[in-house]
């Protein structure tokens, strides 16, 4: 009888591998776009005018006020409910894209939960850093985009650290993302890091000065509101990344512990 020895399939890495809560995300992102497709005019107006973003809203001397729908409750929701209504399908598809991309990194490190609040957070910082420099103005800002920048910084923590998907020594899968991310001032100095910093700041400086827009003549880059919403990013990284309070709580614990007396001999 002839014998067979079985040998290990390799099946590589998925040919799309991106986490449940992600793809949840773009999801909901679409079926909330195709349900604006089939309302009239006047209806999704209406949507703006009660879910997105307008800085007016926050004027009380400000004669778009009375147009404003909510009441005073969309003085609080609309911080979060601009970023599930997007321009235009090509809007939502950059968007999607980019979430695919970073948010996937982010995802697989923080877990669910974590990157929702995490995500959640960067889109109401990236409408505060609109709203303070734009008070009166009444243009609705609307997308993801905030969110997504936010997790492009997350991502940028820890994906170009030694051991990390586009770092040195890199490891392949999800152990990729489970790389320590150093503090903030040596991740600095690396320079993979200070490259990718300059290049998106000053793709949206770029955006900003020369005012230019992403599809028709008036939907303009909320560019302020990337920029808060990286920055929030940078900030909550620390508060709500595992491998950063384990490392740090083992650190701690180093520090706090006198040295063990050496055993005696016989």
């Amino acid at each position: 009888m002839r014998e067979h020895q079985s040998r290990p399939v390799d099946r590589g890495e998925p040919a799309f591998n991106a986490p449940a809560v992600v793809l949840a995300s773009i999801a909901l992102f679409a079926a909330i776009h195709l349900w604006r497709v089939f309302l009239s005019e006047d209806a999704d107006i209406a949507v703006l005018l009660r879910f997105a973003f307008i800085p007016a809203r926050y004027d009380p001397a400000s004669p778009y006020l009375p147009d404003m729908l909510g009441g005073e409750g969309a003085k609080v929701w609309t911080f979060l409910t601009y970023a599930f209504l997007h321009g235009d399908w090509t809007h939502l598809l950059v968007n999607s894209v980019a979430m695919l991309a970073f948010g996937s990194a982010v995802a697989w490190r923080f877990g669910s939960l974590r990157f929702l609040v995490f995500s959640a957070l960067c889109a109401v910082g990236g409408a505060a850093a609109h709203l303070a420099l734009h008070i009166d103005e009444p243009q609705p800002v609307i997308g993801a985009s905030a969110a997504i920048s936010g997790q492009m910084a997350g991502a940028m923590r820890f994906m170009f650290e030694a051991g990390g998907p586009l770092g040195a020594f890199r490891r392949r899968g999800r152990p990729a993302f489970s790389a320590p991310a150093v503090p903030l001032a040596t991740a600095l100095r690396n320079p993979q890091v200070l490259i990718f910093l300059l290049a998106w700041f000053g793709t949206n400086i770029a955006f900003g000065l020369g005012g230019m827009a992403l599809s028709g003549e008036t939907a303009s880059i909320a560019w302020e509101a990337h920029i808060g919403g990286f920055l929030t990013g940078l900030a909550l990284f620390p508060l709500f990344d595992p491998k950063v309070a384990r490392f740090r709580d083992r650190a701690d614990a180093s520090v706090a512990l006198p040295p063990r007396p050496p055993a005696p001999h016989d």
